[in-house]
């Protein structure tokens, strides 16, 4: 009998709780579900887990499975489970908050493990594959995600129904690892952190921050030729400012604030949302100046634990392209397809074909704001948009926003990985909150609807995706060093900076490498900094009014007349539209 492969990873989960229980009898289990790519169990041990570890933690996990051990599932009642888990505190906690007393509770047991489960899993041990599951690492984690609580271990296994797709999934994880955005950003003298002074935060270096720049201004250029306004909001708002809107109470111990000497309490900006609706606010609109389009590049903080931080895939500092469309109830499906297809025209830019969506809908939950009544209206309108235009899509059940439902989309790069990115957020509840209204055809008031609407989503992540997925080889036009002049030796300097002059004065950036080093050694360093074409001359070109180039990921090398050289590079770096 074949099995999903998400009960595969969820069999394989308690066998490796059972494994650790065998080698470690004192741990105490939290939990392990399933994930992307394979699951995690996390435990509380006084035993440190290192990777001298896996190999003997996978070794029992295959005698486990070897000797063909049943998953057996049962109910038993409330007290029932609390004498089975009786020194088991993580399960006792979970019990204790259990308010359904009434109800059974299903538990399954796998040889000397048993844990409170609703399945499904195999039947038995010799249903699940014994080669083709790897431990990757050990991280930790918060009982419940809560900082206040303990930190746990959690055991990230990597598992899949076949030893060939795992091998497969190692040697992209191995790929990933050597294109991983902060060994580029060093390799290429792009950027760097300081833990010790600012935790989260990008320290840019000069070529990291011309490709930071370029991305806002390709944006921000592909947006006003759409018709979208841009405007800044300040950095630092009241704290009434964030509860107004329902910020606070769902993320008001993610900001940063802090009370001035007349006692208020300000924040530095953690989303540009609140700021937006001020700006619709300010003086009367009509039903004529919608659809109206408010974009920002907002620099926004928000705090994020410090063992979740990584490279530029997760900051607290960062800028998202944030924009804000404030349209008509009519008017919103049109403008719910325009924003995806634009989405989907720029990642293509970036060369990134492959798009998925999900459409986000409601959890219950204390934070979520606004009717159930506004909730259906809001998925169905989105709902609706994507069904009458034949886009293909995925429900994503309780993942909307607290404010309303949403679009994700995702970009799968060039080795495999998917990564979440743009975003189209229904808003019905902030103009409420907010008061916003626009003048009708009819001289009454109504009120408008807002999307929320991101592409790029932050620059600082969709910088590390495209660095990762091109594996710091850049689109010219992107490269914050196009081109890089060396003489072969210090005789031709006086040429290399004709050349140098003749690309800047076409607004192309360029720079003449003149240490006194080889010309093979420069070659190589400067490949090594993923620079796309290197441009040496000699004797011969000097004389010729030629140059030499090497293209980065060759190593041939053409000879052209500077003047044909000048003529391809004007073309070459232009933004595409």
């Amino acid at each position: 009998m074949s099995y999903p492969i998400e009960t595969i990873r969820h069999s394989l989960a308690h066998v490796m709780a059972a494994a650790v229980q065998k080698l470690y009898p004192d741990v105490k289990f939290a939990g392990g579900p399933a994930i992307e790519n394979g699951f995690y169990y996390d435990f509380d041990t006084e035993h440190r887990f290192s990777e001298e570890d896996f190999a003997k933690i996978e070794k029992e996990m295959r005698d486990l499975i070897k000797s063909n051990g049943k998953f057996e599932q049962r109910n038993v009642s409330l007290n029932e489970a609390k004498e089975i888990f009786a020194n088991q505190p993580y399960k006792m906690e979970w019990l204790n908050e259990y308010d359904a007393a009434g109800e059974a509770l299903s538990i399954y047991k796998f040889r000397d493990f048993t844990d409170l489960c609703r399945g499904p899993h195999v039947e038995t041990s010799k249903d699940l594959p014994r080669d083709s599951f790897k431990i990757r690492n050990v991280a930790g984690a918060y009982w419940k995600g809560d900082s206040k609580n303990k930190m746990l271990q959690r055991i990230y296994v990597d598992a899949f129904a076949s030893k060939e797709e795992l091998e497969s999934h190692l040697k992209m994880m191995e790929e990933a690892a050597a294109r991983d955005n902060r060994k580029l950003g060093k390799e290429m003298d792009l950027f760097h952190f300081e833990p010790e002074y600012a935790p989260g935060a990008v320290f840019w270096h000069d070529k990291g921050y011309k490709i930071y720049r370029k991305l806002i201004e390709y944006v921000r250029h592909r947006q006003e030729l759409a018709g979208y306004q841009e405007i800044s909001t300040p950095s630092v708002m009241d704290r009434c400012l964030w509860e107004r809107s329902g910020h606070w109470a769902k993320y008001g111990e993610h900001n940063y604030s802090g009370k001035t000497q007349d006692g208020k309490t300000f924040c530095v900006k953690p989303m540009s949302c609140p700021g937006g609706m001020l700006v619709f606010g300010q003086g009367i609109k009509s039903y004529k100046d919608l659809p109206l389009y408010l974009a920002e590049f907002g620099k926004v903080n928000r705090y994020e634990a410090a063992g979740g931080l990584s490279g530029l895939m997760r900051v607290r500092e960062f800028t998202q392209d944030d924009a804000h469309i404030f349209c008509t109830e009519e008017q919103l499906e049109e403008e719910v397809v325009k924003i995806l297809r634009f989405i989907k025209d720029i990642y293509s830019k970036f060369g990134f074909e492959k798009i998925s969506t999900k459409l986000a809908t409601r959890k219950e939950s204390e934070f979520r704001i606004g009717s159930d009544e506004i909730w259906d209206k809001a998925e169905g309108a989105l709902q609706h948009a994507l069904d009458a235009n034949g886009i293909n899509y995925e429900i994503a059940h309780g993942d909307a926003a607290f404010y309303g439902p949403k679009i994700d989309i995702y970009l799968k790069d060039s080795i495999g990985r998917t990564w979440q990115c743009g975003t189209v957020q229904l808003d019905m509840n902030l103009p409420e909150r907010f008061d916003l209204s626009y003048i009708g055809e009819d001289g009454e008031k109504h009120r408008p609807i807002m999307l929320h609407r991101a592409m790029l989503g932050s620059i600082e992540r969709f910088m590390g995706v495209l660095l990762e997925s091109t594996g710091g080889n850049l689109p010219l036009w992107l490269s914050p060093e196009p081109v890089v002049v060396t003489p072969i030796s210090e005789k031709y300097k006086d040429y290399a900076m004709e050349v140098v002059n003749e690309l800047r004065s076409i607004g192309v950036y360029s720079r003449a490498d003149l240490r006194d080093e080889k010309v093979n050694y420069k070659i190589r360093e400067l490949s090594l900094t993923k620079t796309p074409i290197i441009a040496v001359v000699g004797e011969k070109e000097s004389a010729d009014k030629t140059v030499t180039l090497r293209r980065l990921g060759t190593d041939k090398q053409e000879t052209i007349s500077l003047a044909d050289f000048i003529a391809q590079m004007q073309n070459a770096v232009k933004m595409p539209l």
